[in-house]
């Protein structure tokens, strides 16, 4: 009787794996707004007149998550790489970017960024101007990219230093073996604490409110202004900030399991 033959395994994340992720995703959310749309639609006055109001600022805030999740994913991967750094000059930028993120509430963070920075920029010479939405994507990247930073450090400092020491013996330079060797292992080991950080900044973009940026919590806020009837509101606000969190939730998961199968 023949061996029984090997059980079979999913695909491991690569490129086209990954463009198929993204793909999936985007079709699950523009699937999600929809359903949003339809349902709210259908609902009861003060909801259903306003349904296209709370549908927008769902998208301002799944906006807001995505851009300030990817650069504040880069700041998290070139801070945390400097952190790790031998070099006291590398290191010390980095150690102040995370300990006064890190130690200031972001609200604080966006109301700075919206009020103070541009004043600040044009008194050395940079006349730059930040509208409500980029103000928010600076101060959350900041903020979210402080905390990856952090994570990224410690993934890095999980691989094995003979990994490193191995590839410097064949030729690599240091930033060679960091790019080839050591990051793409660290940032496999992370994916699942750095997922957890983008659920939280969708959740933490609410505070964009406090800078007149019409995102959910806003819009949630100004029906309820309008109608004074803040049950239903606030409860329909709740319940479209569980859906945006749970269909993230669904893709990231499959993300984790992707690259935990990649690492085998």
């Amino acid at each position: 009787m023949t061996a029984p033959g090997p059980a079979p395994r999913q695909t491991p994340l690569g490129g086209l794996a990954l463009l198929g992720w993204l793909g999936a995703a985007a079709a699950a959310f523009v699937l999600l707004f929809f359903l949003i749309t339809a349902v709210l639609r259908q609902m009861p006055d003060p909801i259903g007149p306003r349904a296209d109001l709370f549908v927008e600022g769902a998208r301002m805030t799944l906006q807001l998550t995505l851009v300030s999740g990817v650069i504040g994913l880069l700041i998290g991967i070139v801070a945390g790489i400097m952190k790790t750094s031998g070099m006291w000059l590398v290191r010390a930028p980095a150690s102040f970017l995370i300990w006064l993120i890190r130690g200031t509430p972001l609200l604080v963070q966006i109301l700075f960024v919206y009020n103070a920075l541009p004043p600040i920029l044009e008194s050395v010479g940079l006349n730059v101007e930040l509208n409500e939405f980029w103000s928010a994507v600076v101060a959350l990247s900041l903020n979210v990219g402080a905390y990856n930073a952090e994570v990224i450090r410690a993934g890095i400092l999980a691989i094995p230093r003979g990994q490193g020491e191995a590839a410097r013996s064949l030729g690599l330079s240091g930033g060679q073996t960091m790019q080839t060797v050591v990051l793409p292992q660290a940032l496999r080991i992370v994916v699942p604490p750095l997922v957890n950080n983008l659920v939280a900044l969708l959740k933490d973009s609410s505070l964009a409110s406090s800078i007149a940026l019409l995102e959910l919590t806003l819009a949630g806020s100004r029906v309820s202004s309008e109608t004074f009837q803040p049950i239903p509101v606030l409860t329909t606000v709740a319940c479209v900030y569980l859906a945006l969190t749970t269909v993230m939730t669904l893709f990231t998961d499959q993300l984790e399991r992707r690259v935990k199968i990649a690492t085998r």
